[in-house]
């Protein structure tokens, strides 16, 4: 593969780019937020689009009263159907005693034509008696499904946060939740704690506070990625249209926590709950599932899920998970299993650790990554594995996700760029 490697941005702050869906569905203009280091969410108020081809600017939306508390703004993605930018925003009330966290942020979009324009699209209500529809705490790292319909993301619920203070038999446990278009109402507090929402929540992971040893319950549901662009197929030949892959902490026989992949099937209509366990969880327990969400645990391995942060990808026909474990040798590498269950596969084979996420190419032939201080990508089917930009020095190092354009011709990353005293994270294009 022959890419030709540009800088995009130039100018003395951040262009951190979310670790996929930066594109927009024409390839004309990829999205950031203006982090200058990978935390930082809570202290940045900025998100802004640049021209893939001409280097133009355009800012999209910026915070009122942005303060080191928040509200702050990060992780920017693109629908894949239409001009709307998605990304975290902080609870807007942020304050030194209530500042930007894991339970205090919700996701707004706006659509590029109208800037400045928020459109809240996750409902939050943290005052019994809650909603349902809405959730009580923080969502972030949302991710389009491939119709742009609905969005995953994970959660944090901030009751059961307040609730763990008092109670030590409770705590705040992350799950993975999902919207779909459907307007929800809360009651306004006077105090920008809740918001209306333009979508209906609903938690889609089952968690519990004390899994038991050996078990498939789950302590922690994290890093998820919806599984093909129309879902997968069954063995028995029927498809399940929507499906969200997702990390899940089991306890192993010796009660140490293990990452393993989980499945969650989701029906086409997440608003009804199960008799006795409301959608949107009382003041002493958590959110409940919706009827006929199956979640289901793909892998058994010894030492689970390793290696970087990163978030489950499959293939746009839906056929293979990819995760990350360590080889026999130590090394972080790319497996990949079926929704369905079964074998796992070794995709990469490399000599060194994979350093960030991975991405897969739309027509589902390789998988990119940044290790060995470059961008590189591997044949999913053929396992080879090609070095697309020179090794640089670790601070110069490419870092984060290599994110593919929606037509497979060009490759987005972040790489630290010196000016004066300064550094500061720009965008780099690599380009067929």
């Amino acid at each position: 593969m022959h890419f030709t490697e540009m800088q995009l941005t130039h100018d003395s702050y951040g262009h951190f780019l979310n670790s996929t869906q930066v594109f927009s569905p024409d390839d004309e203009w990829i999205v950031y937020d203006t982090r200058n280091d990978d935390g930082g969410i809570g202290v940045t108020g900025s998100i802004e689009m640049v021209n893939a081809k001409t280097g133009e600017i355009r800012p999209l939306y910026r915070t009122q009263n942005q303060t080191q508390y928040g509200p702050g703004v990060g992780a920017a993605t693109f629908s894949p159907v239409d001009q709307t930018v998605l990304f975290i925003h902080g609870i807007r009330n942020a304050s030194q005693n209530n500042p930007y966290g894991f339970t205090r942020r919700t996701g707004v979009a706006i659509h590029t034509g109208k800037p400045f324009e928020p459109v809240f699209m996750d409902a939050r209500n943290i005052i019994p008696p809650f909603t349902p529809g809405a959730l009580r705490g923080g969502t972030h790292a949302h991710t389009w499904s491939g119709d742009g319909q609905w969005i995953s993301f994970t959660y944090n619920d901030y009751v059961m946060e307040q609730l763990s203070k008092t109670d030590p038999a409770v705590k705040d446990l992350r799950t993975i939740a999902v919207m779909m278009p459907k307007k929800v109402t809360v009651p306004g507090d006077g105090t920008m704690e809740n918001n209306n929402g333009e979508y209906f929540s609903a938690v889609v992971a089952k968690v519990t506070e004390n899994p038991k040893p050996g078990s498939d319950e789950i302590e922690k549901a994290f890093d998820e990625g919806w599984i093909g662009k129309k879902g997968y197929q069954k063995p028995d030949g029927s498809w399940q249209h929507r499906a969200i892959a997702f990390q899940g902490n089991v306890r192993d026989e010796k009660n140490e926590p293990v990452a393993e992949v989980f499945v969650a099937d989701i029906p086409d209509d997440i608003t009804r709950p199960s008799p006795g366990s409301p959608l949107e969880g009382t003041a002493s327990t958590r959110p409940n599932i919706p009827q006929e969400v199956l979640q289901r645990r793909i892998t058994y391995t010894q030492h689970g899920i390793q290696g970087p942060r990163h978030w489950l990808r499959t293939t746009f026909d839906g056929t293979l998970i990819l995760f990350m474990a360590k080889d026999a040798k130590g090394i972080v590498q790319v497996f990949g299993v079926s929704p369905n269950g079964g074998a796992i596969s070794q995709i990469t084979f490399n000599d060194f650790s994979i350093r960030g996420p991975v991405n897969i190419s739309p027509d589902d032939a390789y998988v990119s990554y940044i290790a060995d201080n470059s961008v590189y990508v591997t044949g999913i089917k053929n396992h080879l594995s090609e070095r697309l930009t020179p090794r640089r020095s670790d601070e110069d190092a490419p870092f984060g996700a290599a994110i593919w354009s929606n037509n497979g011709e060009a490759l987005a990353f972040n790489r630290r760029v010196k000016k004066g005293a300064q550094k500061y994270i720009q965008i780099f294009l690599l380009k067929k």
